[in-house]
């Protein structure tokens, strides 16, 4: 137990100081990729992979690993690029994202880096695969490209976007046409699923790209005079995002006394044991694993009804 806490202390000196540690890998070139080491669960030497028959070309197998079977996919081939060969000699970084465990499968792993989010910026237009990537950063006077691999897991196992029948009735709508919600991602599948989810509802919403560009919004609200707490119900925010993550939005928010009562979700694929530690540490409302439309919806729903009373 000890050695379980130590981690979490370890893991959590990083959270609400906007700082991020980086996995970098190669694929099939020179050019190196970065993962947040949060989503990391292991690095290993590719298994023997069983093929799936009518399974995307993407997933390049299963593995067996520790009594479970994960599927591989390839980052090569999930970003446009060629497929990654000799996979026996290549590795697989083992990861979870929004509550599901997959396999990465890649050339080469790298090392460790610690870097400052306000280092992690949006990518420049023009790259050849800035469909798939979220952000970039300097790494020893390289680009490192981080990968957006919600939308390369939407392309590959996409998941149920809609609201099931029965949680949204005509007095849900009504009342949730009152309220306004802020979100803010820096992944555009992971906005669009959100917005889409809240606009089911009824909210109205207003859709912002990563942390820095979410607290200037606010602190332009306050400037105009008005009452940020009234005027928006619920702020659904991403933890991973360049220029400033959601934790330093979150405390930022909790240290401005025009701010500090806004309704915080961290809604986010980081999920794990780590959490309830990083929630408490930073003062959000809640936290909630990407992306259920159900769970999300119900969450809103009874916030705004709270304060609705």
């Amino acid at each position: 137990m000890a050695g379980v806490l130590d981690t979490v202390n370890q893991r959590t000196q990083l959270v609400g100081e906007n700082r991020l540690e980086l996995l970098l890998f190669r694929l099939n070139g020179k050019q190196i990729y970065g993962i947040n080491v949060f989503k990391v669960k292991e690095v290993l030497q590719c298994p023997k992979l069983t093929t799936m028959p009518h399974s995307s070309p993407v997933v390049r197998g299963v593995a067996h690993i520790r009594g479970g079977t994960i599927p591989i996919l390839d980052l090569g081939l999930a970003t446009g690029a060629s497929p990654i060969e000799n996979i026996s000699q290549c590795f697989v970084i083992i990861t979870e994202y929004n509550r599901r465990i997959q396999g990465f499968l890649v050339r080469g792993v790298e090392r460790i880096v610690n870097m400052n989010w306000s280092d992690i910026q949006p990518p420049p237009k023009g790259l050849s695969n800035d469909n798939y990537l979220t952000a970039v950063c300097q790494v020893d006077k390289e680009m490192v490209e981080i990968i957006d691999v919600e939308q390369i897991l939407s392309e590959v196992a996409p998941t149920r976007q809609d609201i099931s029948e029965g949680i949204v009735n005509a007095g849900v709508t009504e009342n949730a046409q009152k309220h306004h919600i802020l979100i803010v991602d820096d992944s555009s599948v992971a906005r669009k699923q959100i917005k889409r989810c809240m606009e089911q509802v009824g909210f109205a919403t207003t859709v912002l790209c990563d942390g820095l560009e979410a607290l200037t919004y606010l602190q332009n609200m306050v400037a105009e005079g008005k009452d940020v707490t009234k005027e928006l119900s619920m702020v659904i925010s991403d933890i991973e995002m360049p220029e400033m993550d959601g934790y330093t939005l979150t405390t930022a928010i909790r240290n401005d006394s025009r701010l500090q009562d806004l309704f915080i979700l961290l809604h986010t694929s980081l999920s794990g044991v780590f959490n309830e530690a990083m929630v408490k540490k930073v003062g959000a409302d809640g936290f909630l694993a990407k992306f259920q439309p159900d769970e999300l919806a119900r969450l809103a729903i009874e916030t705004v009804q709270v304060q609705s009373e």
